[in-house]
């Protein structure tokens, strides 16, 4: 019988695991997921590898090792997330095999702290990519104005990007840009385009969390009907803006010269609203050559009781629209909403990022302490 997860992926949706650890790795946990649950990649942010570090005791040996050397905090972070990173990459290679590259990838995100800073973003994303060394990684660039020139010169380079933080179709049109660019770049540099992959990280329910707590507020029935529609509406747009933008001439030069297309990716996909149903951001946004990375509590309620039936998106661009529109006409800037979600996203990573040097500074002390 046929899984709900194995009907997301035939319907052309890649399940990637929005989390990783080093208790995943060595469990076997991770192998298991890829067979028994249809996924087939991986993306990690500094809140994730906070959470990791700082539960149990998986990375207690490598730390007492790295305090011994005389490791900052900094350097015990880049050492213990690429080598997760890179032993997640060997677990998920035979999926890359299979799949000739679009998929088995495993993603690390730059320094948060970077964002604004595009040379510094371009030179920690090739330090990241040495470093893993593996050719199923993706470097992620958040979708900030400094980071999309970043984006252009690091996948110039033949380096695979994950664009990550995008809200606003306004922006999702600059990255779309921004990695033609790269990939055109490349091409003049003469680097092998067909080694090159993307995707373009769409955050979904981080959408309605913010435009619902405004809807609420203005409080009229025209508002409420537009309650928990505002996340899925916009990630459809996207699709859509992604269908017309690689019809182009200038795309198609590319793709007919080996290039992939920059799949989107629908990310921030666990809802957060206990009203709503838990596979809401799974079921509604299924559409051919996408990626859907899931919380493994999402994953495992997709796997339960999802009921997958197509292509949810294409055939419905007039209602998102609508939704859109509705909620100009009722009072909400949408243009506001995400640029108040763009500078949210990279302050929560930022701050992730400073507990996780924290967690790690005090764990390298610990060690030293318990070494004398």
């Amino acid at each position: 019988m046929s899984t709900p997860t194995k009907k997301l992926v035939d319907a052309g949706v890649s399940i990637w695991l929005d989390d990783l650890s080093r208790q995943r790795i060595e469990s076997g946990n991770l192998a298991g997921l890829i067979t028994d649950r249809n996924v087939s990649g991986v993306t990690t942010n500094p809140t994730i590898f906070a959470a990791a570090i700082g539960q149990g005791h998986g990375y207690d040996e490598r730390l007492r090792a790295l305090a011994s050397e005389g490791a900052s905090a900094d350097d015990a972070i880049f050492a213990l997330t690429t080598t997760d990173v890179r032993d997640a990459a060997d677990i998920l290679r035979p999926v890359y095999d299979a799949t000739d590259g679009v998929d088995g990838r495993v993603s690390i995100e730059v320094s948060p702290e970077l964002a604004h800073d595009t040379e510094a973003t371009i030179a920690q994303a090739k330090e990241l990519w040495a470093a893993v060394d593996r050719p199923n990684v993706h470097i992620k660039i958040p979708a900030t104005k400094a980071g999309l020139p970043a984006i252009t010169a690091v996948l110039a380079e033949g380096i695979s990007v994950n664009v990550t933080l995008i809200f606003s179709l306004e922006r999702y049109a600059e990255v779309i840009d921004a990695f033609l660019s790269g990939i055109e770049q490349a091409k003049a540099n003469g680097r092998d385009i067909s080694k090159i992959h993307s995707v373009a990280s769409f955050f979904v329910s981080r959408v309605d969390t913010e435009v619902d707590k405004r809807l609420a507020a203005i409080g009229t029935d025209e508002a409420a009907a537009l309650k928990s529609r505002a996340g899925v509406a916009n990630a459809r747009l996207a699709y859509e803006l992604f269908e017309r933008e690689f019809a182009t001439d200038r795309a198609k030069a590319l793709t007919d010269a080996g290039a992939h297309v920059q799949r989107p990716l629908w990310a921030s996909t666990g809802v957060k609203d206990p009203s709503l149903p838990d596979t809401l951001y799974v079921t509604e946004l299924v559409a051919p050559g996408t990626v859907n990375t899931m919380p493994e509590k999402t994953l495992e309620a997709t796997f339960d009781h999802a009921e997958i039936t197509g292509d949810t998106v294409t055939g419905n661009y007039t209602d998102a629209h609508s939704v859109i529109d509705g909620l100009a006409s009722v009072g909400v800037d949408f243009a506001d909403v995400t640029q108040v979600l763009e500078d949210e996203g990279v302050d929560k990573f930022i701050a992730s990022w400073h507990e996780l040097q924290g967690t790690v500074r005090g764990a390298l002390e610990e060690a030293l302490q318990g070494a004398r």
